[in-house]
Order: C-alpha cells, then sequence, then structure tokens
C-alpha cells in the first residue's frame, strides 16, 4: 500500500533545522523565537495555584470566561473598541490553532489566499490543505512596505482572505494607519475576509504605535484579530492564544474550534486572567524590548552587519551582503557549526525562496546572552 502527503513539498521547518543544529554544536541559539529566560514567577505562582484550587477540567469551549473578561478590558484600553466577552473572543492553543482554524471554517476548493512574503511559515500549508490557492506578494527589502497598487491587481473574484500581521515577523516592520486604511479601502464592499495576525502588539518601538485592524471600524466587522499569551508573557511552551471577531463569524470559527481542540489547558487561562488583572504586564513589554534591541545593535555596530532597526517584534534583521554573497541558508549554517551561533536564513520566509542576503536574529534574550552573540557576529 501506498501513502502520500498532502503537503508534499513540506520540509522539515527551519526552525527545527536551525535549532537542532545549534543544540548539536552548542552554539547560541538566537534563531527560534523564544527567551532565554524564565517568565515572571508571579505568573507561574498564579498557574500553580489555579491547579490547586481545582481549574483542572475542561473550560468553556470559548475559554475560560475570567480571561476572556481581562482580554476584553485590556482591548478597551488600548484600542477603545470592543469585543464581546461572551461570544466574540476565543481562547486558543497558541495564535498558529487560530490561524489554523480561521482558515480550515472560510478557505474551500479554489478559493485564494492573499500572503506578504516574507510570511510565517505556517499560512500557506493551512491554505493549500483546505484546497485553496496562496497568491503571494514579495515585500522588498529592507524596508518590507506593502505595493497596495499591486495588491489590487491581484484581488479577484476568487479572493476569499487576506493575512496581514503587524508588528511583521520576520522583518520587524510596522504597518501605517495608512496601510490599514488602504487594507480597508480595497477589501470594502467585498465577501474579503482579513486575518490580522497581531502576536507582537505588544513589542513595538521608537514611538510607533500599533495599528490593529479593530482600530478601524469597518475593517473590524469583516476581520479576525489573532494574538499570544505564549509570546506576551515569555511562555512559548504553553501555547496559549486567542482570537477576537464579530459574532457573525465567530459563530462560524467555533463551529471548527469545537471539534479541533475543543478548549485550552484550563489553569493555565485562569493563572493568566489574574495576571493580567496588572495592566502593567503587558504595557511595560515594549520599553523592556525595546532596550534588548537598542543593546544589541549598540554591541554589533562595529561589525561588518548592516542592519535597519527594527520597529517591532524581538527580531533582528542583519543584512551581510558586505561580507559575502553566500546562499543564506548555507551562511546561516556555516555560522552556527563555525562559529557557534544560530540565525534563520530570510529566504526561507520569501517567494522561491529569494535570497535577500539576510539574517533574523531574535534578541528575546538575556543581556549575558546577547553580550556573547555581538561579541562573535564583530568577528565575522
Amino acid at each position: 500500500m501506498q501513502y502520500t502527503s498532502k503537503l508534499p513539498n513540506v520540509k522539515t521547518t527551519i526552525f527545527s533545522v536551525m535549532s537542532g543544529l545549534a543544540k548539536a554544536h552548542d552554539a547560541i541559539n538566537l534563531s527560534q523565537g523564544f527567551p532565554d529566560f524564565e517568565s515572571d514567577k508571579t505568573l507561574t505562582d498564579l498557574v500553580c495555584k489555579a491547579m490547586h484550587s481545582g481549574y483542572n477540567h475542561y473550560a468553556p469551549m470559548y475559554g475560560n470566561l475570567e480571561l476572556r473578561l481581562a482580554i476584553s478590558k485590556k482591548i478597551e484600553l488600548l484600542y477603545d473598541t470592543s469585543y464581546h466577552p461572551e461570544y466574540e473572543i476565543t481562547v486558543t492553543a497558541g495564535a498558529t490553532q487560530a490561524i489554523f482554524t480561521i482558515i480550515n471554517t472560510f478557505v474551500k476548493s479554489g478559493d485564494e489566499v492573499m500572503v506578504f512574503k516574507p510570511a510565517y511559515d505556517s499560512y500557506e500549508p493551512a491554505v493549500k490543505l483546505n484546497g485553496g490557492y496562496p497568491i503571494a506578494i514579495q515585500l522588498e527589502a529592507p524596508h518590507f512596505s506593502i505595493d497596495w497598487d499591486l495588491v489590487r491587481q491581484k484581488v479577484s473574484r476568487r479572493t476569499k482572505m487576506i493575512i496581514v500581521n503587524t508588528p511583521h515577523n520576520p522583518s520587524g516592520t510596522v504597518f501605517s494607519k495608512d496601510d490599514m486604511l488602504q487594507l480597508h479601502t480595497i477589501t470594502k464592499n467585498t465577501d474579503i475576509i482579513v486575518l490580522s495576525d497581531e502576536v507582537y502588539e505588544h513589542m513595538i518601538y521608537d514611538g510607533e504605535k500599533h495599528q490593529s485592524v479593530c482600530l478601524f471600524p469597518e475593517l473590524k466587522k469583516r476581520s479576525f484579530v489573532v494574538a499570544s499569551f505564549s509570546k506576551t508573557f515569555h511562555n512559548t511552551g504553553w501555547r496559549v492564544g486567542y482570537c477576537c471577531a464579530p459574532k457573525d463569524l465567530m459563530d462560524l470559527f467555533m463551529q471548527v474550534h469545537q471539534f479541533n481542540v475543543f478548549c485550552v489547558h484550563h489553569p493555565t487561562q485562569k493563572g493568566i486572567a489574574d495576571y493580567m488583572q496588572e495592566s502593567q504586564h503587558y504595557l511595560g513589554l515594549s520599553s523592556f524590548y525595546q532596550d534588548k534591541r537598542d543593546l544589541f545593535l549598540s554591541l554589533i555596530k562595529g561589525s561588518r552587519f548592516k542592519f535597519k532597526k527594527s520597529k517591532g517584534t524581538y527580531f533582528q534583521l542583519l543584512d551581510y551582503s558586505s561580507i559575502n554573497d553566500e546562499y543564506d541558508v548555507d551562511f546561516a549554517k556555516r555560522l552556527t557549526l563555525e562559529f557557534g551561533i544560530a540565525s534563520i536564513p530570510m529566504s526561507v520566509f520569501n517567494l522561491n525562496n529569494l535570497d535577500q542576503k539576510i539574517l533574523r536574529f531574535c534578541f528575546a534574550k538575556k543581556d549575558d546572552t546577547l553580550r556573547r552573540a555581538a561579541d562573535i557576529l564583530n568577528t565575522i
């Protein structure tokens, strides 16, 4: 008997490859996006308290109500708009599950989904698994801004969804208010759904403001906002996120969600709900990570790498075109094996693996880790 894959061209993710190489060669791992420091003990204590208090059985399908209320309160505080906590907010098994379920809910055979490259690597496989066609638009380095005239040309009667991501992983670019207004104009009076991946909403720098789709009333009506507690509170292994959408869209989402994960780890939800009562736990993240970005860049300012400061996320791109013209995947692997520092080659996120001679480095690390990494980069 022969078996065939629904994703025959998909290989092992670059994150597993580079983290595996880093571990095997005892390299500093600035590749995969996770902190090397612990999350706040207050939060872990609250999760433990929830376990000891009996929150060990199924949570409601939409998520723990206290957590949904805390999310609703946070959105009102930050964006002066609201989602009803009972039926417009759903807690998910990380942002990736939310993204997959949104795509699974709406994308059918023959539908087109617009994706801006470089893009997080879960978008396109989810589209393909549901019979859809990713329509990729390549963003050009170093600014990675969107050509909205090209977007208009690519939109067709088959366009079911547009996926946007701001702050943008992997480039660190932040969408402007004009970007969101352009998106609003293009989707107005259509049935196009917007999936807005906003998992780095609390990591935005230099006085920029996060332009969530929920800030724009007409855009909000057709959009899902996806967010992540795992990224926000330094515990990527917990896999807890959420999504928000108007009731008519969320009702359809729940038809799929209930047969996927149904609900998410209950004591973690309760612990996060209690932790969010202090808003500074998320409001302080921008300054926390900007300090780390600034430290990292100050330490490598004498290196041969070129860079444009990341405006958001906890990733920094470094251009090595002044060093050599090696293929970025090969160079990233060689840096890991020969120099002891791991990164992510940008070509894996690009259309047709476009090689722009750029590597992505994660600065969500202890200051000592960043100093040791900079010492290596300054020798290359």
